[in-house]
Formats: C-alpha cells, structure tokens, sequence
C-alpha cells in the first residue's frame, strides 16, 4: 500500500497517475475535498481507497492505520498570497509534523513537498540555511519544517526527502485557479482573448524578462519516483537548474496554439509589436515581494544520482498546450 496525501491536488494527482502506470493500484488517496472540483483529478486514477485528511490523521494518531510501503506526503495548502498564519502553520507545518513522526514510528520512507519560495528573492538558490529567506508565510512554513527535517537526519530510522519544487506546470492545475501556472493562464487568456500581458521591465530585467525556473510536472514526478527507487535522505531542489523568460513562456504557449491551427511560429519581436503579447505596469506593491530571477542549483540533485535530462519551456509548454487542447 502507498499513501498519497494531497492526492487530488496538482503534483499529487499526477503521482497517483504514474504509480498506476508503474502498476501500483494499491494507493490511499488522501485529501481534503471541501473543493469537490479537485475529485476531476483522479476520475483516470486507480486508487484503492480515499480518506479525508481528517479522518486520515485521526487514524495515524489512533495507531489503527496499516503501515504503508512510502508515504508521499504532498498535502498542503500552496497559496502564496494567503495571509492567515494560523491556517498554514496548521495545515503545512504542523501536517508534515505528524507525518515525519508516524513515518518515523513504523519506519517508513517519506518523500514531502518543500518549496523554492523558502528562497525568498534568492538570488542563491543551494539548499543551505544561510540562502533561505522566505518572503511569505507559505515559504516559512516549508522552511520551518525543513529545519526539523534537517536536525532529525543523523538519527532517522527511515528515509526522509523534501523536494524543493520550483516553478511547477503541466496537467491537472486548473483548480488553483490564480495560483496555477504562468503557462496555464497565459493558454486561457490568449484563446479568450487572442494576446498574452505580461509585466514591464523590473529589477534590472527588460518586459517580460524577468526569469525562473520553469519545470514541467512530469520531471518532477520523475524525481520524487527516483527517490522511491534509490532511498536516500536530504532535501533536494526539483527544478531545470536553468532560468527562462516569461516571455519564453508566452512565446511557447502563442507557437504551441498556432501551431495547433495550421499558422506560422512568431518570433518575439513580431509578437509584441503585433500586440500579440502586450506589457502591462509592474506593480509597485510588488517590487519588493516578488521573485524576478529564480534558478534551482541542482548540484545536490544530480549527486544523488538523478540523471535524467529536464524538459526546456519550450519543449514541456509545448507538451501542456497538446494536453490542455485534448482535455478543452
């Protein structure tokens, strides 16, 4: 059996997805479902059981739950604009707490979702304390419970991973709404509305400049499943370890679309001075709150022996733009 918490969320459902492509069917979808419309992600799923978070933990805490082969602990809220501390300490934190300590009690491996925001305006992105400054108290909540992590691993019975994601799109994201992807709402705005608006110039960086570090869902599902494979402990960043434009992103999502209805790829130029893509005002409020450069420092990644190539935005938006034409 394998427990998946937050698994008709994003990343989660898209793990339940490929564990049953591996075969594995024998999977404890947990989550909180107060939004019904998440249940969509897991219609193609094969899962053996659902438990609600609550329901779940009352379970783990009562000593009644079957010890699971891995708990892939991915519920969370995600919401980097919320600001009610209480709520994400609770759910975040305190959460991944229960967790470490149960998996630890029957010694199993447990592989949970950190954050880049840990990282705050970087501009040094290595999984070391004297580089993580989190502007938000979504990024402290990871952070803190990643210096929990950090302390527990000389005398862990059982692996423990955090994954650092970076920038994450694909399939499956359309309930988050505002916090969905740069790709995902650029697709929606530029079919409703036939051009794409991204900021103006800011923090040293020309319109639409300002650079992360894009990664397709499916490369970070590769990694969480290398983890399963070749156990290990630490806390890792999950991202391409290379920075792109959001106007690569605009670009790739306006190409992808054309291309889908028989029209030639623009180059950026043309694009912007057809009004293709437009740029709008930085807002002030954000100048000092906001990530204009993000890069994931992948060398502690790659020596735990993960190899596999990443997807470039222009390869993986291409990929997610077919996806998102077949599910329309």
């Amino acid at each position: 059996m394998i427990v998946v918490t937050g698994a008709a969320g994003f990343i989660g459902s898209n793990l339940v997805k490929a564990l049953n492509e591996r075969g594995e069917v024998d999977v404890v979808a947990v989550d909180n479902l107060e939004r019904a419309d998440k249940f969509r992600n897991l219609v193609d799923c094969e899962i053996s059981d659902y438990l609600d978070k609550r329901d779940f933990l009352e379970r783990v805490q009562r000593g009644d739950f079957a010890r699971p082969a891995v708990v892939f602990h991915h519920g969370a809220c995600s919401d980097t604009m919320a600001t009610d501390g209480r709520f994400m300490m609770e759910n975040n934190f305190r959460y991944s707490m229960q967790m470490l300590q149960w998996c630890q009690q029957v010694d199993v491996p447990l592989i949970y979702a950190s954050s880049a925001a840990v990282y705050g305006l970087g501009p040094t992105f290595v999984e070391e304390r004297p580089y993580e400054r989190p502007l938000n108290i979504y990024g402290y909540s990871k952070f803190q419970f990643d210096q929990i992590v950090r302390r527990a691993l000389p005398s862990l019975r059982a692996p423990v991973v955090g994954l650092r994601y970076f920038n994450v799109y694909g399939p499956r994201e359309g309930h988050k709404e505002r916090m969905a992807s740069v790709a995902f709402h650029h697709y929606h705005q530029f079919r409703r509305e036939g051009h794409v608006r991204l900021f103006q110039g800011s923090h040293g960086y020309a319109d639409g400049e300002q650079r992360r570090d894009f990664i397709h869902v499916d490369d970070a599902i590769r990694v969480i499943l290398h983890f399963w494979n070749r156990p290990a402990s630490g806390i890792f960043n999950v991202g391409t370890g290379r920075a792109q434009s959001f106007n690569d992103v605009a670009l790739a999502v306006i190409n992808s679309l054309r291309e889908a209805n028989g029209q030639p790829p623009l180059q950026l130029k043309q694009a912007a001075s057809q009004g293709t893509i437009e740029y709008a005002e930085f807002p002030l409020e954000l100048r000092d709150r906001y990530q204009a450069y993000t890069q994931a420092d992948l060398a502690r990644l790659r020596n735990a022996g993960y190899a596999e190539p990443m997807m470039t935005v222009e390869q993986g938006v291409a990929a997610y733009v077919r996806w998102l034409l077949r599910h329309a």
